[in-house]
Formats: structure tokens, C-alpha cells, sequence
């Protein structure tokens, strides 16, 4: 029999295609879902003394995280739904200085800085 008008050579041809469609429709769908979770939030960084911490709360869920300032004065708090946040620089767990009304927009960051030589960072958390 000629193998021009076999059926194998067709089927093992469909199943391959039929497989490269679910591997490239898998990989489709992971790419979506990845990218509606990172379009979803926004984040919070910026400078402050080393060693300090940096609370980030949400002024309308209460809701909110603590960071840690690292050896280069650097911090970050990610993945922060959209809203208006109190980000407070505190110091063995006192507040020092604070940025009230900071709107957190999703898939952006804001800079938020906390420079001691302007603002008294060692004083009132109602700066």
C-alpha cells in the first residue's frame, strides 16, 4: 500500500498541530493572567535613612504594610492596590515623619523620599 493515502502520516500530523495549539494556548493564558495581576496594583518607593522602617497604610481599608529602609537608604512596597495612602517613616517602631494623601495609581509607582535634612525625622510624626 502506498503511504500517500495512508491515514497515520494525517492523524500523527493533526495530534502534533493539536498538541503545539494547547502548549501555545497554555502559554497564552499564563502571559493573560500575569498581566491582569501586575495591572491591578501599584507601589511605593523611594529614599530614607538606613536602617529605618517605612509603614505603608491605606487611608480608606486600613490596610497596609511595613518595609524595611536597606543599607543604601532604598525601600519599596509593592503590589499595593489602588487608593490614597499615609506613608510614615518610623524609627524603633515611632513614627518620625509622615506623607499623608499619597494616591497609589495601578501599574505606577510614586516616589515617596523621606530627606532628614529637611524634615526633622528625630521630631513630630506630624510633619
Amino acid at each position: 500500500m502506498n503511504s500517500i493515502f495512508s491515514i497515520h502520516p494525517v492523524s500523527r500530523r493533526l495530534a502534533r498541530g493539536l498538541v503545539l495549539a494547547g502548549v501555545a494556548g497554555a502559554f497564552a493564558l499564563a502571559g493573560i493572567s500575569t498581566a491582569s495581576a501586575q495591572s491591578t496594583t501599584g507601589s511605593v518607593f523611594g529614599k530614607a535613612p538606613a536602617g529605618y522602617a517605612v509603614s505603608v497604610h491605606s487611608n480608606t481599608t486600613g490596610t497596609g504594610r511595613t518595609v524595611h529602609v536597606d543599607s543604601t537608604g532604598r525601600y519599596s512596597a509593592k503590589a499595593l492596590p489602588d487608593g490614597v495612602y499615609t506613608v510614615t517613616l518610623k524609627q524603633d517602631g515611632k513614627a518620625v515623619a509622615r506623607h499623608p494623601n499619597v494616591p497609589v495609581t495601578v501599574g505606577r509607582g510614586v516616589e515617596v523620599d523621606f530627606d532628614c535634612s529637611k524634615i526633622n525625622c528625630g521630631g513630630n510624626a506630624d510633619q
